[in-house]
């Protein structure tokens, strides 16, 4: 197909103006000639950013997760930061004591297998004829070793003994008490659905895995029933959460996050659509709890709800919705540190090396990064101190190092292309200050809200493995086994023990004192610290 010739450009004819009108001529070619230019390179600003999100999306599928940057400069020493520390400490009023520091953990190394597991003496004889005239006869250990006792299922047959009276012409018949179960007519027993939920919610191990398990321990269970099993335990657990929830609100610092989930069958909304699992963590000092709670929005109304009665200073992420929750009930709101670190780690890896040889590049990013990565070496540094400490290190120490780092941001924020990466941390970063700044004004709060983000990760994690909630109850009936087995975890005990302990009583538990009972806290169970400790 041959293209029709291009027209030749006609040129005007120029020679009749006069020199005003040259220049008006030229004038108008130089504003055309600008505007082309500034089209030119409003295109070449689009296309880096497209590029540079293409990379952060080839990094995030592909790449390592980690947030340490090989090539990250360091503006700071830690050993002098460490002795700038004891210098301030020395600086303290002497009735600033370590009261009320926590006893740092001991670190053990493993020696041999815990006190606490099974043993059996196995011993290894001589003969008759190989110890024949010995003057002496011992055993001595030479070896430990450790061995798997593989899980069975087992029936359990319950036999009621019954006793008939006659009286008067007529019979009376006793029977012995039955043992009361929290689901009324189940074949499953407590240990075997402690040992469901937390295969699903702590191992994330899905239904159908569980099903097929079972199976080759010699009966299947089917998915249907596991799951009509976990749904109907959340209207059991339900008052001990509420017991939680109350303890929770009764303090005076929380952390509050939230993270995506797929119901399929949530009325009024699409089976892609987003939905949520909200968490929040906190309680007394003595008193932690996780607990979490489905919804199928985001509003700031859902946070509300959550923290009705809560009066105290939560700290969250900078999602805007927590901003309802903090003007009804006059909340005090910290940032978290670890979100405006994570933008600028993404812009970091996201930026192009340049040159042929690909050396490493000192960006803004990079120098963002250093700057707050000397907040969380002081952290570092503090983090065995007492509250007091803390809080006079923070505001001698980490309220400087805030204000050398925002008075950079305010000088660089416009020397970086507008919708770039690193705009936009630097942006967060500064609209986010009066928030970031909060945690210098008390020892005991973190820098960010990295408890949270602990303990939604297992959600995380399992999410991956059985992808989805088939219906609202099972979301809400998710929440709840990872409310308890989370809360387990922070008052140091296994949590299927936990979780057994509790199915085994909680049907007995008519009285506030009786639930009161089954808080982690209240337990007898013993704790996971202590069982490590008696590993060295």
């Amino acid at each position: 197909m041959k293209l029709p010739p291009e027209k030749p450009a006609i040129t005007p004819d120029l020679s009749g103006l006069s020199a005003a009108e040259l220049l008006s001529v030229v004038a108008g070619l130089q504003q055309q000639l600008a505007a082309k230019d500034a089209v030119v390179q409003q295109r070449d600003q689009y296309i880096q950013i497209l590029e540079e999100l293409l990379r952060l999306k080839n990094i995030q599928k592909f790449a390592a997760s980690s947030e340490k940057s090989a090539h990250q400069i360091h503006l700071f020493d830690e050993p002098e930061l460490e002795a700038e520390i004891d210098l301030l400490r020395d600086q303290l009023p002497e009735d600033v004591v370590e009261a009320d520091a926590p006893k740092p953990a001991r670190k053990c190394r493993q020696r041999g297998f815990s006190d606490t597991l099974l043993r059996e003496r196995i011993e290894l004889t001589l003969s008759d004829e190989e110890k024949a005239g010995a003057s002496k006869v011992f055993f001595t250990k030479v070896k430990e070793e450790l061995q798997f006792i593989p899980a069975q299922l087992k029936v359990l047959e319950y036999w009621q003994e019954k006793a008939v009276f006659e009286q008067e012409g007529y019979e009376r018949i006793i029977a012995a008490q039955r043992p009361v179960h929290p689901l009324g007519k189940c074949i499953a027993t407590t240990s075997l659905l402690s040992y469901i939920i937390t295969s699903k919610y702590a191992d994330g191990l899905p239904l159908y895995r569980l099903e097929q398990m079972l199976r080759r321990l010699g009966h299947e269970v089917s998915r249907t029933n596991m799951a009509h099993w976990i749904i109907r335990l959340d209207e059991v657990f339900k008052p001990l959460i509420n017991l939680m929830r109350e303890v929770q609100n009764s303090s005076d610092y929380l952390q509050a996050d939230e993270t995506r989930i797929q119901v399929l069958k949530e009325d009024g909304k699409t089976a892609q659509s987003d939905k949520w699992m909200w968490v929040t963590r906190g309680g007394p000092p003595d008193h932690p709890s996780v607990l979490f709670d489905y919804d199928p929005s985001r509003a700031g109304s859902v946070a509300v709800r959550l923290l009705d009665d809560f009066t105290g200073i939560l700290q969250a992420d900078g999602y805007s919705g927590y901003g309802q929750v903090c003007t009804a009930n006059g909340l005090t709101r910290i940032g978290c540190w670890d979100h405006a670190r994570r933008k600028f780690f993404e812009a970091s890896k996201a930026a192009q090396a340049k040159g042929k040889s690909k050396k490493a590049v000192v960006s803004k990013a990079d120098m963002a990064l250093s700057h707050i990565s000397k907040l969380y070496a002081i952290e570092r540094q503090i983090k065995d101190l007492s509250v007091t400490e803390r809080y006079h290190i923070r505001q001698e120490l980490s309220l400087p190092t805030l204000a050398v780092f925002k008075t950079w941001l305010e000088n660089n924020v416009n020397k970086v292309m507008k919708g770039s990466l690193t705009r936009k941390a630097m942006e967060y970063t500064l609209n986010q200050w009066p928030y970031l700044i909060g945690y210098c004004e008390r020892g005991d709060l973190h820098i960010s809200n990295v408890l949270a983000e602990n303990a939604i990760r297992p959600f995380a994690l399992g999410r991956k493995a059985w992808l989805f909630a088939d219906t609202p109850q099972g979301a809400r009936a998710s929440a709840t086994c990872y409310s308890l087995i989370e809360t387990a975890k922070a008052n140091d005990l296994e949590p299927s023990a936990y979780i057994q302990y509790v199915l085994e009583r909680i049907a007995q538990a008519d009285t506030l004192e009786k639930l009161e009972q089954l808080l982690p806290w209240n337990t007898e169970l013993e704790r996971t610290s202590k069982k490590v400790a008696q590993l060295d």
